[in-house]
C-alpha cells in the first residue's frame, strides 16, 4: 500500500481518475503549488471538514458540493489558505470551482476546492486561473505524484498510497494523497486528504463510512494542539470497477470500510510522524478506561503536552510529565491502579515510580518510534493517539513561517 510504486500511483490508481500538479506561482519557493484531480465518470462524494469556527472559504464551498452527493473534480492549492479573507475570499473560492469546471467541461457544483498556507492573504486569482488551465491540460493517469507534491507546505514529503481489493468478484482500487505537518489537532487537523476509488457505493453510505473512520484516524492525531481553518478529507467513488453498488451495510461494505480505515489510519500516522521538526513518532496507547471517549481524552492530554513532547525530544524518561498530563485530563482516575510504560518498560506503577533497567530504558528512549502505554485499570475500553516530539526545529519553522 505504501511502497514507492503504490505511493507514486496514488489517486490515479483507480480506474477513470486523472491528476496533475503544476507551478502556478503561489508558493514563494516556486515549487509545485496547484493540483487538480478529475474523473469524467460522475463520482459519489463524501467529506469531513475542520470544526474550527473560523473556517476558510474553500471549506464552505466544498461542504455545499458534498451535500449534493456527487462530484467530478478537486482543485487544491498550497501557499495561500484563503482563510479570514471575507467576502472576496468566498468569491475567489467559488471562482476556483468555476474556473475548474470551465476547463473540464463540468458544472461548478461538481468541483471541490481546497487551500492551505498562510492565513489572511487573498488568492492571486490571475495565477490561479492560469494554473488551473495548465493543470487541466496536463491531467494524466501518471499525475498523482505531482498533485501530491503540489499540496504540501512544511511537510518533508507527500503522503500517498494505493491498494486493490476484490468486491463481489470485481477488482476495486483505492488511491490517496495527503498533506499535514503543523497546526495538527483533532476534529480535522491542518491536513488535506483526497482519496479516490473506483468502487460503486451509495453516497450516503460513503459519508457514513468516512465520518466513522475519521474519528478513528485523523481525529486521533495531534502535533501541536492547534486546529486549522482549512482542513478536509474527501473521498470520491466513481463506480468504474463495475462492482455491484454497495447500498447497505453488508459484507462488501465491511470490506470497503476496513480498507478505507486502514488507508486513513496509516496516512494519519505518517502525518504525525512528519510533524514539523519532529525527531520522534510517539504512539500513546491508553487502556483500562470505562469508554473510548475517556481513553481518547487521556491520550490527547498526554499527546498535546509540550512538557511531554520536549522530554521525548531530549530522550528524557520523565514519567512525571506523563502522569501529570493524565491527572489533569479531567477523567476520574485512581493513581494506585495506573501503570505507565515507555517502550514496554514500566516507569510508573501503583502511585509511585517503578524500578527499571536504566540502560534498557535509555535504549528505548533513543528509538524513533516509541510507544507510551497507559493502563488506567478501571475498565475495558481503549484508544490510540499518535503524535511526535517538539524540537528546536519546530520553533524555527513556525517562527519563520510567514517570512
Amino acid at each position: 500500500m505504501f511502497s514507492e510504486q503504490a505511493a507514486k500511483a496514488g489517486v490515479t490508481f483507480p480506474q477513470g481518475f486523472k491528476a496533475a500538479g503544476v507551478k502556478a506561482g503561489i508558493k514563494k519557493s516556486g515549487n509545485l503549488d496547484l493540483a487538480v484531480i478529475y474523473t469524467e465518470q460522475e463520482a459519489a462524494v463524501a467529506g469531513t471538514f475542520t470544526q474550527n469556527a473560523v473556517a476558510a472559504a474553500p471549506v464552505y464551498v466544498s461542504k455545499k458540493v458534498v451535500k449534493t452527493g456527487t462530484a467530478h473534480a478537486i482543485t487544491a492549492n498550497a501557499g495561500c489558505a484563503n482563510a479570514c479573507t471575507g467576502a472576496q475570499g468566498m468569491k475567489d473560492a467559488e471562482a476556483m470551482a468555476a474556473l475548474t469546471a470551465a476547463a473540464l467541461g463540468c458544472q461548478a457544483d461538481d468541483v471541490l476546492v481546497a487551500s492551505t498556507g498562510v492565513i489572511g492573504v487573498n488568492l492571486p486569482m490571475d495565477k490561479m486561473a492560469a494554473g488551473i488551465k495548465k493543470a487541466a491540460a496536463e491531467l494524466s493517469a501518471d499525475g498523482s505524484q505531482n498533485a501530491g507534491n503540489a499540496i504540501i507546505t512544511t511537510d518533508t514529503y507527500s503522503k500517498a498510497c494505493s491498494t486493490e481489493i476484490e468486491l463481489g468478484g470485481k477488482k476495486v482500487r483505492f488511491g490517496a494523497i495527503a498533506k499535514g505537518s503543523g497546526m495538527i489537532q483533532p476534529n480535522m487537523a491542518t491536513m488535506l486528504c483526497f482519496i479516490t476509488t473506483d468502487a460503486a457505493i451509495d453516497s450516503s453510505l460513503l459519508q457514513t463510512a468516512l465520518s466513522d473512520i475519521v474519528e478513528q484516524s485523523f481525529n486521533m492525531i495531534s502535533i501541536d494542539g492547534d486546529m486549522s481553518t482549512n482542513d478536509m478529507a474527501i473521498v470520491m467513488a466513481n463506480g468504474a470497477a463495475g462492482n455491484a453498488k454497495i447500498t447497505e451495510k453488508n459484507a462488501d461494505y465491511e470490506l470497503f470500510h476496513q480498507t478505507l480505515q486502514t488507508i486513513c489510519q496509516e496516512l494519519a500516522k505518517r502525518i504525525a510522524s512528519d510533524g514539523e521538526g519532529a525527531t520522534k513518532f510517539l504512539t500513546v496507547h491508553v487502556t483500562g478506561t470505562k469508554s473510548f471517549a475517556d481513553a481518547k481524552t487521556i491520550g490527547m492530554s498526554v499527546a498535546k503536552s509540550p512538557l511531554v513532547k520536549t522530554a521525548f525530544f531530549g530522550e528524557d524518561p520523565n514519567w512525571g510529565r506523563v502522569i501529570c498530563a493524565v491527572g489533569y485530563a479531567g477523567i476520574p482516575m485512581e493513581p494506585e491502579k495506573t501503570i505507565v510504560k515507555f517502550g514496554g518498560i514500566p516507569v510508573y506503577a501503583h502511585g509511585v515510580g517503578a524500578s527499571y533497567d536504566e540502560e534498557a530504558l535509555r535504549k528505548a528512549m533513543s528509538e524513533h518510534d516509541i510507544v507510551i502505554d497507559i493502563d488506567m485499570g478501571l475498565g475495558d475500553a481503549e484508544a490510540t493517539v499518535w503524535t511526535c516530539d517538539f524540537s528546536y526545529e519546530y520553533v524555527k519553522i513556525n517562527g519563520e513561517y510567514h517570512t
